[in-house]
């Protein structure tokens, strides 16, 4: 796999202005505090343990982690909550954030571990760390019910000069670009719902995100469909998209426990799908076994 697939997902192009984020980064040492503690790395799960709860970040975007009846849900909080309670750690606290404010907020301390499916990208390795990869996924596009131009990848979209819709700081605006489709026919749209919207309104004919993500969006949009996923290709390279845990430089044991844990759930069929299953996760998004987070961030 090294050398012949990439695998990603979502993809911060706007992480923060380069001046913010120079500032942001340069304020944080390897061995950064989260709020309300100084400990070391090897002393940050112990202490989690002792105060009973870790806190963790979420951008409220179904199906990977978002807030309903005032309780945290989805795929990346309660794969969490699994783990940390492995470790001792009985609650996860939500803290909310902006998508591109994710990784800002963790290096300020504001929080434990970034609790969202975020993509390991290896600009955001320089930065952050990740667990090993969760999950993976595919891509797909939301379009008018009927799929009128007959779109299945982006190729098509390519060809039949359609105007496309893409999430702000995402994967998919990287690989229509690397599609060949001109900047004046990709339009960003702030949140999932919004790429819906404006797929309702004639506004674009197609919004691209992850084939999990559309079709947890098409349950409350009527009239729209979500094609069969598919594999983007960048420079001749596939984007198969895995998604992990974010922790802050200097928390690698806590990552390393973390990762400990992680590996008896995605090594496990039938409690991955157990766990996940109501999120619209199935076997096929497992990680493969050999795929591993070091190869992510090098490549």
């Amino acid at each position: 796999m090294p050398g012949q697939t990439a695998l990603t997902r979502r993809h911060l192009l706007g992480l923060a202005s380069a001046g913010a984020l120079v500032a942001t980064l340069g304020g944080v040492t390897a061995c950064s505090k989260t709020e309300g503690g100084g400990d070391s790395d090897a002393e940050l799960l112990a202490r989690l343990k002792k105060r009973g709860y870790a806190k963790v970040a979420y951008a409220n975007e179904a199906p990977y982690g978002y807030k309903e009846g005032g309780a945290l849900k989805g795929e990346a909080p309660t794969l969490h909550a699994e783990v940390f309670k492995a470790l001792g750690v009985p609650e996860l606290r939500p803290v909310f954030s902006e998508w591109d404010g994710l990784i800002p907020g963790l290096l300020a301390g504001k929080y434990d571990v970034i609790s969202a499916g975020m993509a390991i990208l290896p600009e955001r390795c320089e930065k952050a760390v990740f667990s090993e990869p969760e999950f993976i996924s595919p891509t797909a596009m939301m379009v008018p019910a009927g799929n009128p131009k007959k779109l299945d990848d982006l190729e098509s979209a390519k060809k039949t000069g359609i105007t496309l819709g893409v999430m702000s700081g995402a994967a998919e605006k990287g690989y229509a670009e690397g599609a060949g489709i001109p900047a004046g026919r990709i339009r960003t749209l702030t949140k999932p719902q919004d790429g819906a919207d404006a797929v309702k309104s004639g506004r674009i004919d197609a919004f691209v995100l992850t084939g999990i993500s559309l079709r947890w969006l098409a349950r409350t949009n009527e009239g729209l469909e979500v094609t069969e996923p598919f594999v983007p290709v960048v420079d001749g390279v596939k984007q198969y998209s895995p998604g992990g845990a974010v922790f802050r430089k200097g928390a690698e044991s806590l990552r390393d426990a973390f990762n400990t844990e992680l590996q008896k759930i995605t090594s496990d069929r039938e409690r991955y799908v157990d766990l996940l299953g109501a999120y619209g996760f199935t076997a096929a998004e497992m990680p493969p076994a050999d795929l591993k987070t070091a190869q992510l961030c090098s490549a």
